[in-house]
């Protein structure tokens, strides 16, 4: 009895503290206020290097990158940071915003994007910038590092800050979360909860106690898989409704800015939930993905940078656009109840069953998400290992040593998370996930200077000189 009016009260206290850093009025201006910041201070990267950006990612997928010190290629770094960020948000998330928010929630989730795109490419940079080489280990950078070492020792304190929130929201957001989306997905296929649990936990295991190495490999194995499965279900929804696009876009801008009668009003649900789930998405000002582009082989920081703008394009202006569009093409979002990856697993069945049976219609548009969620969350849950692990490492100083123990600790938790357990630690983890932002909010606005002197070093062809003390050589191109 005791325990339970503990419990009691821990949850009401999270859900009021929980409100506040995901209200409205707190983290959502702060994130797009730094995006705005940010982007003037580098000359709105995102947009006027835009074809660079291309040239230098998407051209260059299959290509090694320069000869430089770290862990993986800059590809193989992207997909680890991807496999972190494109998940159930990508999917359920964007049904939420449009359920909730109506059409127009859309717009705000690219205005997000576009925003994103700027402070991941910041990001990323500062975290090459400032990595350090753990003895034995993987290179470290993120937050934790260009707070230490760019802001200097009297702001240890904050990058103290985001090791604890993110080693401990990972547990909830980047394992049990994900590996519940996996169970929940498989449970459609006649799968029980507990075989679900037991299967993603040894699958999991395999791969995260190999450590970086492995979680790369996969990574860039099944985040173009599923991105590609993803959106070739989603073109066919596209092409078929093509003639309906025009429409479908109008009523985007249109529902942004005029309030929309059953969804709310103009400064609440709408332009909140567009915000809310585009942020959520990409993680752009969360600190997380950094970790991640850290470990990348590269001569200059901004380089780096660039594939962070290319990674929030992909997730958010490609892939939340794609589930957007089959969600409105569609038209199933008007009639229905259904809410999240339901409603999308609804919009692919309403056009398969144009051509097929009702029962293999739903099979097939329940299959296509559920398998693309199956992947998404899997990807996630591995990276968001890697994340906490080294947040761990980094705190507790204890290399190799903590990050096996970090890894062992981590696969009980995606059973538990499989069969539905433990809601609580959920939503502080939850909680925990926000906070994570305002040590590196609050490292970007201090270092921006640092951004933009970089920045433009770079497209002025520079030779880059990395910070006393770092693991980086000189190297000019």
């Amino acid at each position: 009895m005791h325990w339970a009016a503990t419990s009691a009260w821990i949850e009401e206290a999270n859900a009021f503290l929980n409100g506040i850093v995901w209200g409205p009025y707190v983290l959502l201006p702060l994130l797009v206020g730094v995006g705005v910041y940010l982007g003037v201070r580098t000359r709105f990267v995102q947009f006027t290097r835009f074809a660079r950006m291309l040239r230098e990612t998407g051209g260059a997928i299959l290509h090694r990158g320069p000869q430089a010190d770290g862990d993986l290629t800059p590809f193989q770094a992207l997909t680890v940071a991807m496999g972190g960020t494109v998940g159930v948000g990508n999917i359920a998330g964007v049904a939420t915003a449009i359920g909730l928010g109506g059409p127009g929630a859309v717009f705000w989730m690219w205005v997000s994007g576009l925003l994103g795109m700027g402070t991941k490419f910041a990001e990323v940079l500062l975290g090459q910038h400032y990595r350090v080489r753990e003895a034995g280990g993987p290179m470290i950078g993120g937050p934790m590092t260009y707070i230490r070492r760019g802001m200097g020792p009297r702001w240890a304190w904050l990058s103290v800050l985001f090791c604890l929130f993110g080693g401990l929201a990972a547990f909830g957001i980047g394992n049990m979360v994900q590996a519940n989306a996996v169970a929940e997905g498989l449970e459609h296929f006649g799968v029980s909860r507990w075989i679900s649990g037991l299967i993603i936990m040894v699958s999991v295991g395999l791969v995260t106690l190999g450590g970086l190495q492995w979680i790369a490999r996969v990574a860039t194995f099944c985040v173009p898989f599923m991105c590609g499965l993803y959106m070739l279900g989603a073109l066919v929804v596209i092409v078929v409704y093509a003639r309906q696009i025009p429409m479908a876009i109008g009523m985007v801008f249109h529902c942004a800015f005029t309030p929309m009668a059953g969804f709310g009003g103009l400064l609440g649900t709408t332009i909140r939930y567009g915000l809310a789930r585009g942020l959520f998405s990409n993680e752009a000002g969360l600190g997380s993905a950094p970790i991640a582009h850290a470990t990348a082989k590269t001569d200059h920081p901004a380089r780096q940078g660039l594939w962070g703008i290319f990674e929030v394009f992909v997730d958010t202006m490609v892939m939340c656009s794609a589930t957007a569009f089959v969600i409105l093409l569609t038209g199933v979002w008007k009639g229905s109840d259904a809410q999240g990856a339901t409603l999308v697993m609804e919009s692919f069945t309403a056009l398969f069953a144009k051509g097929f049976d009702p029962a293999p219609a739903r099979a097939l548009g329940f299959g296509l998400v559920t398998l693309s969620m199956i992947l998404t969350a899997y990807d996630t849950n591995l990276a968001w290992c890697f994340y906490g692990e080294t947040c761990s490492a980094y705190l507790l100083k204890g290399g190799t040593r903590t990050r096996v123990a970090y890894r062992v600790l981590w696969l009980p938790f995606t059973l538990v998370g499989a069969v539905g357990g433990l809601r609580l630690i959920w939503g502080i983890a939850d909680t925990l996930n926000g906070l994570m932002a305002f040590p590196n909010l609050i490292a970007l606005i201090v270092l921006a200077g640092v951004v933009a002197r970089l920045t433009r070093g770079f497209f002025a062809g520079e030779a880059y000189t990395p910070p006393a003390g770092g693991p980086g050589q000189r190297h000019a191109r």
